[in-house]
């Protein structure tokens, strides 16, 4: 058995999207299923995301606390964004979302893992990058708005995190994979064996 996810696409006999907003929508297709019946599916068609996991030299990890309506909670996470334009190159969304969040640059990028956060219901897919050689950003401050302009930063170790995420304190999806990934290479062949930053992401295709 080959252990790897595999493109397939069902048969799709009729789709609709009853809400669509400013960067999502919700879609509904009927879905033939293998034994011939048709099943309907709601999901939210999503843009796709970039998150960073940025370590210093002290190996503590640059954080943002960011209040999410949703499951009302002010949650510790990584930088992350949305990709604002198709086809955007998610290395470059990810330099800018860590210049907005955080007023910091990166020497050395590395994907640290792609993951679809909740594929049951939504085909939001995230690229996790490892940023490392932090310095401040030159210019000026990004101007932040809404849930951003309450938003706190801190760095913590590592091991701190990896702690506080099998304890459940912490439950941002990107953080918690995030850091489980960095301790995984790091216990395997070393972060030197992850992929280069620019490494094919079948799903958000990008050009270089």
């Amino acid at each position: 058995m080959e252990l790897q996810d595999t493109p397939q696409e069902w048969r799709v006999v009729a789709t609709t999207t009853p809400f669509q907003g400013k960067k999502t929508s919700v879609r509904t297709d009927d879905v033939v299923m293998p034994d011939g019946t048709v099943a309907r599916r709601d999901y939210q068609v999503h843009p796709g995301s970039v998150a960073v996991l940025a370590l210093d030299e002290q190996d503590r990890v640059l954080l943002v606390k960011q209040y999410r309506h949703p499951v009302r909670q002010k949650l510790w996470e990584i930088p992350a964004g949305l990709l604002d334009v198709p086809g955007e190159n998610p290395l470059h969304a990810a330099q800018r979302e860590l210049y907005e969040e955080a007023h910091v640059k990166a020497g050395d990028w590395r994907v640290l893992t792609d993951v679809y956060t909740t594929p049951g219901g939504c085909d939001e897919a995230v690229r996790v990058f490892l940023a490392r050689d932090l310095a401040e950003a030159e210019g000026e401050r990004y101007e932040v708005s809404d849930e951003e302009a309450d938003m706190e930063t801190a760095r913590v170790p590592l091991a701190e995190l990896v702690r506080g995420a099998l304890a459940g304190e912490l439950h941002n999806n990107c953080l918690v994979v995030g850091v489980m990934s960095l301790a995984a290479a790091r216990a395997g062949d070393g972060v030197e064996a992850l992929r280069p930053a620019e490494a094919p992401w079948p799903a958000r295709p990008f050009v270089s």
